[in-house]
């Protein structure tokens, strides 16, 4: 459902050079430079304080670089609020839980597709992710707070692509969750890559993330310290030691 890149870069989200802090505080990114090619998953990792989320923040307009730009398929967005980067090609999932648990599946996920107009078009997306979500086909007339946690991180997946995103940034998507949900949480990001969607993800099970993930990014002091392909970064027991968890 995602669009395919018409940029020349192949890189369907860059965030070039960013420094960003909040208010009159420190800088928390220092130049940071992330690039997103489609039909890929590209995985934060990195010590808590490094900067992850406030990469998401920046990426999805919830936060203004006070230096840097911003391009979503070549076209520079920087300085863009929410909204607009939304109607971009830029969804953001948030860390922790936020279905409305008084509503039932189907319509938390159809509201991802308010701003639509087109009924069939909004029709055509809900059938869509039903398909690659089969909980939230299975659950779709149940209350969203009678689901598991790693059932509603589903369906929060599922309305985030109601719009066709390029671009899913996903903040913590395993936060809360036992080792059973996440593995299928996991699963879940494949296929929505496979799908054709690309995912930004933040996430502090490095390890699990790595292992989900085309290229790893290692966050430190606001920089990207280390860039490559994420089985490689797995195999480096020097990252592993310092800033996976894992010790050689």
């Amino acid at each position: 459902m995602a669009s395919d890149s018409g940029s020349s870069s192949g890189f369907l989200l860059e965030l070039d050079d960013i420094r960003a802090g909040y208010g009159r505080a420190a800088l928390v990114l220092r130049g940071l430079t992330v690039r997103v090619p489609a039909g890929a998953i590209v995985c934060l990792v990195g010590p808590n304080g490094a900067g992850k989320s406030t990469v998401l923040k920046v990426a999805s307009g919830l936060l203004t670089p006070r230096s840097g730009r911003i391009l979503v398929d070549g076209e520079d967005v920087t300085g863009r609020g929410p909204q607009r980067m939304l109607a971009a090609g830029v969804a953001h999932v948030l860390q922790g839980h936020s279905v409305f648990r008084e509503m039932t599946v189907a319509e938390n996920v159809l509201l991802g597709g308010y701003t639509l107009r087109d009924k069939a078009l909004v029709a055509e997306r809900a059938a869509f992710v039903r398909d690659l979500f089969p909980v939230v086909a299975q659950r779709w007339t149940s209350l969203a707070g009678l689901l598991s946690g790693g059932q509603q991180k589903q369906v929060e997946f599922a309305r985030s692509l109601m719009v066709g995103p390029r671009v899913v940034l996903l903040d913590e998507p395993s936060m809360g969750l036992d080792p059973r949900a996440t593995g299928v949480v996991f699963e879940q990001i494949v296929r929505m890559r496979d799908a054709g969607t690309a995912v930004l993800l933040v996430e502090q099970n490095a390890r699990r993330a790595l292992e989900a993930a085309d290229t790893g990014c290692v966050l430190d002091l606001g920089r990207v310290h280390v860039s490559g392909p994420a089985e490689e970064l797995l195999a480096d027991s020097r990252l592993g030691e310092l800033y996976l968890g894992v010790r050689p």
